[in-house]
């Protein structure tokens, strides 16, 4: 038998607190932008948009549930009680994927912004693409292996956002303001989206993914050349660090849809999700 010396043991330690802490931020991540994807239901502009928004969401839980379940195989809880029993402060999710769709609530006088919801769609994939891109190379072999699985359907979510996306912006008119708009209000909590929060240092000291400014780096290589080819200029998304979502700071945003998404699940915690 292997006798693990005090060094040893601290830096597997250290390993799986970094690794259980950037699933974390997968898993929340796609929880929270599913749910918001799903709101739509019913309320996009047209039956393919309502089908194909549905279908991408359902993708997403999908995605979501994969590295929740790597969590509950690291021990860090069930898969029903990561998703559903946690508090907000506890969510490590992009401020930017908790933000509401626009005013009202999917039963109550919705009065959504399609642009935002584009927009919003559209850079998270292209993010979402880089960072599987990157885990596929993980050192931890599960993760890789997953970031495989999901990069697959991802080609599929990018190629229908980046085609919403350009049609919008090259409509002119109001649906061109209304996205320079949304463009805006997305970039203004932009930041956190490729932030690690506080332990940032040991998630890429131990090769789990690449350093954060080497994507950021290469989601802003690939956004210039689309807004070049559409005659805009693509605002600072990285600048203004306001709240990290990373570190446990959320909206109230957050808060109203846990109170929804955990519903079932406080009701009859047995329920499967």
């Amino acid at each position: 038998m292997q006798i693990q010396t005090p060094e040893q043991a601290a830096e597997k330690k250290e390993y799986k607190e970094a690794l259980i802490d950037l699933l974390f931020q997968l898993a929340d991540d796609d929880f929270i932008a599913a749910y918001r994807g799903s709101e739509w239901l019913g309320l996009s502009p047209h039956i393919e948009a309502d089908i194909a928004f549905a279908s991408i969401s359902q993708d997403t839980m999908g995605h979501a549930a994969i590295f929740y379940q790597l969590l509950e195989d690291l021990g860090a809880g069930s898969v029903d009680e990561l998703a559903h029993g946690r508090a907000a402060f506890e969510r490590k999710n992009s401020i930017l994927l908790e933000r509401v769709n626009g005013p009202g609530t999917y039963l109550t006088e919705p009065e959504y912004d399609w642009a935002f919801a584009v927009v919003r769609s559209y850079f998270y994939t292209v993010a979402k693409r880089i960072k599987m891109s990157s885990l596929m190379n993980s050192s931890y072999t599960p993760l890789a292996d997953a970031a495989k699985r999901v990069n697959v359907e991802l080609y599929y979510h990018h190629l229908h956002w980046k085609t919403w996306f350009i049609q919008l912006m090259s409509a002119g008119g109001e649906a061109r303001v209304r996205m320079e708009a949304a463009i805006k209000k997305v970039c203004a909590d932009f930041a956190d989206i490729f932030s690690y929060g506080s332990l940032a240092n040991q998630i890429t000291k131990h090769s789990l993914i690449e350093s954060s400014i080497l994507l950021e780096n290469q989601w802003i290589s690939v956004m210039k050349n689309v807004f070049e080819s559409l005659n805009a200029t693509l605002p600072d998304a990285f600048g203004k660090k306001s709240s990290c979502g990373r570190n446990g700071e959320h909206t109230q945003d957050l808060e109203d849809a846990l109170d929804i998404l955990s519903e079932v699940y406080r009701f009859d915690p047995a329920a499967g999700w």
